[in-house]
């Protein structure tokens, strides 16, 4: 298992779409900083102008910690689509090439074969959204610089710079959590569709109708509470005011057991089909 994580992490160091992926985040990025640079302002005046009328504010609310919220916004659908595409890579490519089944003629275990994949798969996917944190808290405070940081959640929620940057870095854990899942799902999706194309379209649908489950309101309370749609927006409830840390961790902890659900099945297919 060592060698086939060590080559599955030389493969993934030397692809180019690794270094798209991380581009990518850091075009994202700085579309976010310039737009909030040039238009920030404007954008928070027109959010406060009621509450400046009865409230005195001091200090700026335009700040690296409002900047790192905004950026966490991307867990939404860009991230996670980024994401999926680069790691269905990881199956599609080598159907394509014929590296499959060349592999497959050695003393190999399917299985262990496969799971080397989804483990490179999970660190890469920890790895970009450490990396995604580590650049927007350095680029963001050397900006914009600290402050408290106002979210907008059906109210107006007001955090102090300390309890706001402590409830940001338990988001970006909540929400690697997510977009392991996800990444996971589309390795999934490639061992059964095979096609890279056709793989990134399932993996576009499938990220879209969870995003639209979201919304919904199933007459079935047991389904609102753990179908996996419902999940995915765990680490946006680190800014309600008043958090719940047993329903947060009951989240991640079902979306983690989903994740290995999908895992086990993606492993389990692989080991029955046919290479070919």
């Amino acid at each position: 298992m060592r060698l086939l994580l060590s080559a599955e992490l030389l493969k993934l160091v030397k692809q180019s779409k690794t270094y798209y992926a991380l581009g990518s985040i850091m075009v994202i990025e700085t579309l976010i900083l310039i737009t909030a640079y040039f238009q920030g302002s404007t954008i928070l005046d027109l959010l406060l102008d009621n509450l400046k009328q009865s409230f005195y504010f001091e200090g700026t609310l335009l700040n690296g910690n409002l900047i790192m919220y905004i950026v966490l916004n991307s867990l939404w659908f860009n991230v996670p689509l980024i994401l999926m595409i680069v790691t269905s890579g990881i199956v599609t490519d080598e159907y394509k090439d014929g590296t499959m089944q060349t592999v497959m003629l050695q003393a190999v275990k399917k299985w262990k074969f496969i799971t080397a994949k989804y483990i490179i798969a999970v660190l890469f996917t920890i790895l970009v959204i450490g990396f995604m944190m580590l650049t927007t808290f350095i680029l963001a405070y050397a900006i914009f610089g600290g402050g408290d940081l106002v979210v907008y959640l059906n109210t107006l929620n007001f955090f102090e710079a300390k309890d706001a940057f402590h409830r940001i870095c338990w988001a970006f854990a909540s929400g690697a959590v997510a977009m392991v899942f996800y990444c996971v799902v589309s390795l999934t999706l490639a061992i059964f569709i095979k096609e890279a194309a056709k793989t990134w379209i399932a993996a576009a649908l499938f990220l879209i109708i969870t995003t639209l489950l979201l919304k919904v309101d199933f007459v079935i309370p047991a389904i609102n509470s753990f179908f996996f749609p419902k999940l995915i927006d765990t680490w946006q409830q680190l800014f309600y005011y008043e958090l719940d840390w047993t329903q947060i961790l009951i989240n991640n902890a079902l979306l983690l057991l989903y994740t290995l659900a999908f895992g086990a099945a993606g492993t389990y297919v692989f080991h029955k089909k046919d290479i070919g």
